[in-house]
């Protein structure tokens, strides 16, 4: 059963049930207030004849008596210890009660009574007759009025009840599509994503911030990070496939000259040996980095934390000087910053990049330095190598494009670097910015909020 038939059905049965139950207490709590209210007033009635009739034995004769009493619809009479009936007189409409059974009863009776599928209100009152005897007034009184108001109320309540249910009904299926239709259209863009492999997104409707609307909400995001790692995926695949293809040819090339004549010529072998090794060295670092750029930056784990520039750079460029045996002269700015807040171990990988481009492009020292600029907090790496052209600035982001094809290839860098860069900048909210002039040198600067002391 689909969910807004079952929304559907439980809904109506709910309501109907609660519709019911309420008009069968609204029924039976008026039934007892009519039935009450005919019982206290037969009782009263009961009372007042009694104290009448009493007033009134031996001036009039019991019949003429009797009959000056009797209810429009009922009966009265008197009856003997005996269980026998006197002077009974009966209103023209019921005189089917002369057929009743009587009973003498020794205290005050007031009750309702079923004779001939029919209802009455019973009372009786102990009362001495003129020979001195002790007998029963009773009056036997109908409640048809009542009954038949009850009977009318409960046809209202029925009808009530039946026509309730259709707009009921109808309501609840509203009700029901309103609530599905987020999921029935969950459920069709995710069968057009399945059948046409394209990822489409819902749309969103109104301002409303209820569940349907988050959970809309949440799919889109979904796809969003879906499409992003499937477009990572399929350029890692792409990439890796056309990247890895250069460095395993030369691999294989070098290791067949091994096989063939490595033996025989030492000057091969040493060549072949170094070839391969700086080759795969080249296809580690692309790798690793290809498989970080597939990453979406929610799966980097950022840890951000307060780290002291000044500290942090001085151990970052002694750790590279130390790797590369380059030097590298720190400028640390005279502003009043000191600390920055960002993730310490990809602001070092971020730097490292820049250091690395630097070392590769440029023969001379590299220069680091710091400060405040514009309320930011800066890092500035400036090389002074073969520079880049104007034209090629905003292509140096770009994965695996080379300012020099020949001279990169040689360096043996992969053109991910700044890609790289870019992206781990983006992931901890860093900008940053290149300057450069051909054959003067190169500026990579990164900009960052920093907290002042």
């Amino acid at each position: 059963m689909k969910l807004s038939n079952k929304i559907n059905l439980y809904t109506s049965v709910l309501f109907t049930t609660l519709l019911i139950i309420m008009n069968i207490s609204v029924y039976f709590t008026f039934s007892k207030l009519i039935l009450d209210s005919e019982l206290n007033t037969a009782a009263k009635e009961m009372e007042k004849t009694a104290n009448d009739i009493g007033k009134s034995l031996g001036s009039i004769s019991e019949g003429e008596l009797l009959r000056s009493y009797v209810p429009l619809n009922g009966m009265i009479q008197f009856v003997t210890t005996e269980n026998k009936p006197i002077s009974t007189v009966t209103s023209p409409t019921e005189k089917n009660l002369i057929e009743r059974k009587v009973k003498f009863s020794k205290g005050e009776v007031s009750t309702f009574i079923v004779f001939q599928k029919r209802d009455y209100t019973y009372e009786s009152m102990p009362i001495i007759l003129l020979d001195g005897s002790v007998a029963n007034l009773q009056i036997t009184k109908s409640i048809k009025s009542a009954a038949d108001n009850l009977e009318i109320l409960r046809l209202v309540l029925v009808l009530v009840t039946l026509l309730a249910i259709i707009p009921m009904v109808i309501s609840s299926r509203i009700l029901s599509k309103l609530i599905t239709n987020p999921v029935t259209s969950l459920i069709k863009t995710m069968k057009e994503i399945r059948h046409s492999g394209h990822f489409k997104r819902l749309t969103l409707e109104g301002k409303s911030k209820d569940e349907l609307n988050q959970m809309s909400e949440t799919f889109n995001h979904m796809i969003e990070l879906l499409e992003t790692n499937y477009e990572k995926q399929k350029q890692f695949v792409s990439n890796a496939s056309h990247e890895l293809k250069t460095p395993l040819t030369i691999i294989e090339s070098y290791a067949s000259l091994l096989k063939r004549r490595g033996i025989a010529e030492p000057e091969l072998f040493y060549e072949s040996i170094e070839a391969i090794h700086s080759e795969a060295i080249r296809m580690k670092e692309m790798t690793e980095q290809l498989l970080l750029l597939a990453k979406h930056h929610e799966q980097w784990n950022i840890q951000r934390a307060a780290i002291d520039l000044g500290d942090f750079l001085l151990q970052t460029i002694k750790a590279f000087q130390s790797a590369y045996k380059r030097e590298i002269q720190y400028q640390p700015g005279n502003s009043l910053v000191t600390t920055v807040v960002t993730d310490e171990k990809k602001l070092k990988q971020l730097l490292y990049i820049l250091l690395d481009n630097a070392r590769k492009y440029s023969d001379e020292a590299i220069t680091v330095s710091s400060g405040l600029e514009r309320g930011e907090a800066f890092i500035k790496v400036t090389d002074k190598g073969i520079g880049i052209n104007n034209d090629e600035m905003p292509k140096v982001f770009d994965r695996f494009y080379r300012v020099d094809q020949a001279r990169t290839r040689k360096k043996g860098g992969s053109g991910l670097g700044l890609s790289l860069a870019k992206e781990i900048a983006d992931a901890i909210g860093i900008r940053i910015q290149l300057e450069s002039e051909v054959g003067v040198g190169t500026t990579a600067t990164l900009f960052f909020k920093a907290d002042k002391n």
